[in-house]
């Protein structure tokens, strides 16, 4: 068995945005304290096609309850993710509304976990009474986005002969002549200059 992979930290800034103090829940298991914040989107929150872009507002809506093995965090993150339609190339804006449910437990707890290596999840290690969002935060948003996304379900694309949006002229075409018929067509021409000489 694969065994436990525990994240510890390395050493977090309190005054970081996505970086938590949970002293005042103390280790009573059952004290609770909710949090909701408005904070900058950080780097990479998404793929190379769509994600919330950097700087851009992130609400959070967060419990904090302390358990046994640590303390625990869940709630709700939004957002607005910018991307690049995979059809048409155009711009594509998502509203982002996940579910963030995190466990960081107390280094003791880590270390016992480890040493028992039954479960096959990462654990996520407090550093002091400080709880880094960061990753649980990338973690939550950028599975949630779509891995192809369009512009609108019915998006017809790009023209594969000269690259015109599909969607800004619905009758766009291309007269196509069969190949067979191109000696005949040069025959005809030919014939039109005779006839004009």
């Amino acid at each position: 068995m694969r065994g436990l992979a525990v994240h510890r930290p390395v050493h977090l800034d309190p005054r970081s945005p996505f970086v938590l103090d949970t002293h005042e829940l103390g280790r009573r298991p059952g004290s609770t304290r909710t949090v909701q914040l408005t904070e900058r989107a950080p780097e990479d929150l998404g793929t190379d096609v769509i994600g919330i872009p950097t700087g851009t507002d992130v609400e959070l809506d967060l419990r904090l309850e302390a358990v046994m093995e640590g303390v625990l965090v869940s709630g709700s993150v939004r957002g607005q993710a910018v991307g690049e339609c995979v059809r048409c190339l155009g711009e594509v804006v998502e509203n982002v509304d996940v579910q963030l449910t995190e466990l960081y437990v107390y280094p003791e707890r880590a270390a016992v976990a480890v040493e028992d290596g039954d479960d096959e999840e990462d654990v996520r290690e407090l550093e002091g009474d400080l709880v880094d969002l960061e990753p649980a935060l990338r973690d939550a948003v950028v599975p949630a986005l779509p891995f192809q996304p369009l512009c609108r379900p019915d998006c017809p694309g790009l023209c594969s002969e000269c690259g015109a949006r599909l969607a800004d002229d619905p009758d766009h075409s291309h007269e196509t002549l069969d190949p067979r018929w191109a000696a005949l067509g040069s025959l005809a021409s030919q014939v039109d200059e005779t006839k004009e000489s």
